[in-house]
């Protein structure tokens, strides 16, 4: 199996996406935590450290990829698409009012080009017709939310669980369901039709990381 068949394979097969958000955890806790992540089976994780430079950010990456490399799991890097080739990330994620799909896609693989694996492109979405468009704009995967309030996304409103089921059923690729999930709530995602979640306070917060997201990934695989 081509290194591009067998990312597409493991996104299909995701469903614990884990953040290393700057917002919640020191910069000297990132292999730690990094490693946790890991070892509680989380699928994917993400590296956002808002209102940090690009060579921060870059420094930061350059930590964490080899670990999340020897476990075997997909680096994203939020907002700088370009870092991604320097520090060998798996590719990125964007916003709304970020690049587009192609453009990410275009800065995140500029050192692969003509090589596989293409990189891979997330972006958010906050309605179902976000998520439509997102798809249709060649999107890998999106995440869907933010369900709750969450102070991550602060002055966002909440979209709630109402449209789950329906951006299930018009959307093909991995949908990830963001924005104020925890263990307390997660019952109550799945059973409005998630799949696939991020998590982030709950699991930085957790006491045992590893064990909060090893019941996350059970709760998921049910």
């Amino acid at each position: 199996m081509s290194d591009a068949k067998a990312g597409s394979k493991r996104l299909a097969k995701a469903r614990l996406y884990g953040i290393l958000d700057l917002g919640y955890i020191a910069e000297d806790s990132l292999e730690r935590m990094a490693a946790q992540l890991c070892e509680g089976g989380v699928d994917i994780v993400q590296l956002r450290a808002k209102g940090r430079d690009e060579c921060a950010i870059e420094e930061m990456a350059n930590r964490v990829a080899p670990i999340l490399r020897d476990a075997g799991v997909p680096f994203i890097i939020n907002d700088f698409p370009e870092l991604a080739p320097s520090v060998g990330a798996d590719g990125a994620h964007v916003g709304q009012d970020d690049f587009s799909v192609d453009n990410a896609r275009w800065r995140a693989g500029r050192a692969l080009a003509g090589e596989v694996p293409l990189p891979i492109i997330g972006k958010s979405t906050h309605s179902v017709e976000q998520a439509i468009a997102a798809a249709a704009e060649g999107a890998d995967y999106i995440g869907f939310g933010p369900l709750f309030p969450t102070p991550t996304k602060a002055g966002r409103a909440a979209i709630g669980m109402g449209d789950i089921a329906r951006v299930h059923e018009l959307v093909s690729v991995p949908i990830f369901c963001i924005g104020g999930i925890k263990l307390e709530n997660l019952a109550e995602v799945i059973a409005a039709g998630a799949q696939r979640v991020v998590i982030v306070s709950g699991i930085l917060q957790a006491r045992d990381v590893a064990a909060y997201c090893r019941e996350a990934k059970a709760r998921l695989d049910e």
